[in-house]
């Protein structure tokens, strides 16, 4: 018998101890709801406990499920009484979630703060993490990946986002010996750079969408987002501040991100980018070999005429393949994907004009998107992190398409991501030495 598949492990697993793994997941909208689904699908892996300041949604997800006799309470004996007791359980408050008896909790709210709370107070009560929350990992992922390691947790960002399946692809043409000339993803949505929920609201209604999370993809926060958490998963820099996001297809990926002397776009080898076109909603890695043999065996294989190949991933099934990364982290005590320091930064850009004493919202709001830069360019121009922004109060005169810098706001104190920002900024975790 070679190497058994996650789903056997996990059978033998729970098995061997009795019980199934007990899911936590916080945030049932989309995400959330979607993972939900499919982990109660999985023999080994049970929905354990559901989390969300919306109640409709936690007997929503549980509902769809098939779930009877659901404890829902904000009182944290009776939820630890009916997990022991091998009942399904929901709460509308992430207060005491730490101390709850769960095997691994999901972040899926989107909500930087409130991912900062959850996988920090469940790490330091050493509990497993996996984040669906890629604006809370590129904001303070090495400072949680730093504390998994000292408690024994793992800490992960999931399966099934173009980060985590696009660092496959690398460490794919890592292991072959290729050189990595550049890695990314398709951009799923048009492009709109001002757009806001109101833009976009007809269009996320018809999707059963939230419109601020539409509004996130169509103004590039979201792919500038991932791209900065590919960056620093593989140790590959960004191609550049904001990245060049060329119109690409599955066909001309190779030739469109070749060097530029040779008819590409990239200054240098090893970058992350994205582009637009076809590719979507896929994941791919430019390469090639100083060895003309394996060129050869390439080009005879259909992958190109060469020099440069292009891997390629056609999909990405987001919360539908992230239970993966759970049965990793348990069974294998593996992260998918983590940040051991920042190669770039998100920063934030001003979708309009902004005066002293305006208070900036969150990301796929009305007021700033996130725009990705090379972390050592950022740290030189005082650039603020989107991650922490939410609630900042404007002190000095912002136009919109300004890089939004430490001089012009005052940030919200109070918020716990921006403390644990601040202490990874001084535990000297952020930035590659």
């Amino acid at each position: 018998m070679g190497p058994m598949a996650f789903s056997q492990r996990l059978i033998a697993h729970s098995k061997a101890q009795g019980r199934d793994i007990r899911v936590a997941i916080v945030g049932a909208g989309q995400m959330g709801h979607g993972f939900g689904c499919q982990v109660n699908r999985i023999p080994g892996m049970s929905l354990a406990l559901v989390i969300d300041i919306d109640e409709s949604r936690i007997r929503s997800l549980y509902d769809d499920i098939g779930a009877k006799d659901v404890v829902i309470s904000d009182d944290v004996t009776v939820l630890t009484k009916a997990l022991l007791d091998g009942k399904q359980a929901g709460t509308t408050t992430t207060k005491f979630v730490a101390e709850l008896p769960f095997d691994i909790i999901v972040e899926s709210t989107g909500i930087p703060d409130v991912g900062a709370h959850v996988a920090y107070t469940s790490l330091l009560a050493k509990k497993d993490v996996a984040v669906l929350n890629v604006e809370m990992d590129v904001t303070i992922g090495p400072l949680l990946h730093y504390t998994a390691q000292q408690t024994g947790a793992v800490y992960t960002v999931c399966h099934g986002d173009e980060p985590v399946e696009a660092k496959v692809l690398v460490d794919y043409a890592r292991d072959l010996q290729f050189e990595v000339i550049a890695a990314g993803k398709g951009k799923n949505n048009p492009f709109e750079p001002l757009s806001t929920p109101d833009t976009v609201r007809e269009r996320a209604v018809a999707k059963g969408m939230n419109p601020k999370m539409l509004c996130s993809f169509t103004d590039g926060s979201k792919t500038m987002i991932e791209m900065a958490a590919l960056a620093n998963a593989t140790g590959l820099e960004l191609s550049k501040r904001g990245m060049y996001g060329p119109e690409a297809t599955i066909k001309t990926l190779h030739s469109v991100y070749s060097l530029q002397k040779d008819g590409g776009v990239l200054d240098r080898a090893g970058v992350i980018d994205y582009c637009t076109g076809d590719v979507a909603p896929g994941v791919f890695v430019i390469v090639r070999t100083d060895a003309p043999y394996i060129n050869d065996e390439l080009k005879y294989l259909n992958l190109g005429t060469g020099p440069y190949f292009a891997l390629y991933r056609p999909f990405h099934l987001a919360s539908v393949e992230a239970p993966l990364s759970l049965a990793r982290a348990v069974l294998d005590r593996e992260a998918s994907l983590y940040s051991p320091s920042l190669k770039a930064e998100v920063a934030t850009m001003a979708k309009k004009d902004m005066k002293p004493g305006d208070v900036i919202d969150s990301i796929g709001g009305y007021t700033v998107r996130g725009y990705a830069d090379i972390a050592k360019d950022s740290k030189r121009d005082n650039l603020v992190p989107i991650g922490i922004i939410a609630g900042a109060v404007v002190t000095k005169d912002i136009k919109v398409g300004d890089l939004i810098t430490y001089d012009q706001v005052a940030v919200d104190e109070s918020s716990l991501i921006v403390q644990l920002r601040r202490k990874q900024d001084e535990m000297g975790l952020t930035y590659a030495s």
